[in-house]
């Protein structure tokens, strides 16, 4: 199932120089990259080709890559799209928690910055969070980073044990709250407080993720750009913006430009906007390009 546009429209935002797309994924060709045997439906391809395509249409000069597991822990597809970024693609691999020292040391060399767990029910748990803390105190040793993807209800389960991480820790989709509940749900503000430790990021991408239902309002995501407006306006130096593409697992097909005009109400002024998709990004990711 392909679930992004073949060709989006035009945003009508102009992004600032050396703009940062914080989270999207590759998946094939198959014939290179081989899905992994893992449960459920298998994407559409979404080769690194129409990934650069998409980037330049959308005035974004930097991206993270993030392994799927669609790939599973083979992250060679994230590799070779580093690889053919020339310095402006890095990524975050996928690996078991006890993932030998060599293979981080690997993995650093050859542009990854951080290993990404999911806790998501239809990903499957597999690791526990103290065996996170324990490999965080290995990732410092190559200067990379943890990143969770959580059910939003786990935060308040596994939010302490992230914070005995001892590397900065980011969190993906803004927690995948609902944003049909508001600021003041339980799930939001354990996020926030999460966020008042420096060490924690946040990622303000998937507002069409936390108001994915269908129909969607017009305009569309209201609701999530509330939220992410709320977390850069209060913690904008913890920020990074990703568009997710290609969008698996999801509900509808989203317009990456409507996702990119989303950005002048979720970081509404020149400096906030400079923030999320620049200096945060150069900071967090270290781009040498």
């Amino acid at each position: 199932m392909q679930t992004y546009m073949t060709h989006p429209p035009q945003p009508a935002l102009r992004l600032p120089p050396y703009a940062c797309d914080a989270h999207v994924h590759v998946f094939g060709p198959t014939a290179r990259f081989a899905y992994a045997n893992t449960p459920g439906a298998k994407p559409a391809e979404a080769p690194k080709e129409k990934l650069f395509a998409l980037h330049k249409q959308l005035g974004i000069t930097r991206c993270v890559i993030v392994q799927s597991m669609v790939h599973g822990f083979d992250n060679a597809v994230v590799e070779d799209a580093i690889a053919a970024g020339n310095g402006h693609y890095l990524g975050v691999a996928l690996a078991p928690a006890d993932v030998a020292h060599t293979e981080l040391k690997r993995l650093a060399a050859a542009g990854f910055r951080a290993v990404r767990f999911n806790f998501m029910k239809h990903l499957g748990m597999g690791t526990t969070p103290d065996e996170l803390v324990a490999l965080t105190h290995r990732l410092a040793d190559h200067q990379m980073h943890l990143q969770v993807h959580f059910e939003s209800s786990l935060i308040h389960e596994l939010g302490p044990c992230f914070q005995k991480s001892a590397v900065p820790v980011v969190i993906d989709h803004m927690g995948r709250v609902d944003a049909a509940l508001g600021l003041h749900h339980a799930d939001f503000q354990a996020l926030c407080r999460l966020l008042n430790d420096a060490k924690f990021h946040v990622k303000v991408s998937g507002i069409d993720r936390i108001q994915a239902r269908v129909p969607l309002t017009v305009p569309p995501y209201t609701q999530g750009i509330a939220l992410a407006q709320h977390l850069v306006q209060n913690f904008s130096h913890q920020c990074v913006w990703g568009t997710d593409w290609p969008h698996p697992n999801h509900t509808h097909v989203p317009d990456d430009g409507v996702l990119v005009d989303a950005l002048q109400h979720i970081a509404p002024t020149p400096e906030l906007m400079q923030r999320v998709l620049v200096d945060n990004p150069q900071a967090l990711y270290r781009f040498e390009n």
